[in-house]
């Protein structure tokens, strides 16, 4: 399977399986492999991009229960990204979905700061980039056809006029 194969070396890396998790049917089906690879994502992405190297990735309720940040990352991209579940107060909600109180819903708030917040703007400014690269570079081989094109026309045209005045014909 691609995903158990899957390593950690450039943010490309990064936004396949970030890429993957848009697909909800293989997120539910393959849940446990994919909250491995997500936290070796993150880790990954904090040490390297962010340049954090002093603390592991712990996220951890104060009743010592596990905060699952794939679950995380799903339920407030579910409930419509980060600023949406902020601007709505819905990090209540977000706690309650994943099973914590609803007190909890400040320090969902701060673990989703800490850990997916850079990660999912990265990942979107990545997205962006990729998409505008696309675009410039569909643009430019359309530029270049219709260069050609150009060029072929006017060859043709000087090339008629060559034979026409190499057979002695008057060039028009």
């Amino acid at each position: 399977m691609i995903l158990q194969a899957m390593k950690f070396n450039e943010f490309q890396d990064c936004k396949a399986l970030l890429d993957m998790l848009e697909d909800v049917e293989y997120v539910s089906k393959y849940r446990y492999d994919l909250e491995i690879k997500f936290d070796m994502m993150l880790e990954w992405f904090i040490r390297t991009k962010l340049g954090i190297t002093t603390s592991p990735i712990l996220a951890y309720a104060s009743d010592k229960r596990k905060v699952n940040l794939l679950e995380l990352y799903m339920v407030v991209k579910r409930e419509g990204g980060n600023r949406n579940v902020t601007s709505n107060n819905l990090w209540v909600v977000v706690a309650k979905d994943m099973g914590f109180d609803y007190q909890d819903g400040e320090f969902m708030r701060l673990m989703y700061t800490m850990y997916l917040d850079v990660l999912v703007y990265y990942y979107k400014f990545k997205s962006t980039q990729q998409e505008v690269f696309k675009r410039e570079t569909v643009k430019n081989e359309e530029n270049k056809r219709q260069s050609w094109s150009y060029n072929d026309k006017q060859e043709t045209i000087a090339d008629r006029k060559k034979r026409s005045s190499s057979a002695g014909c008057i060039p028009e």
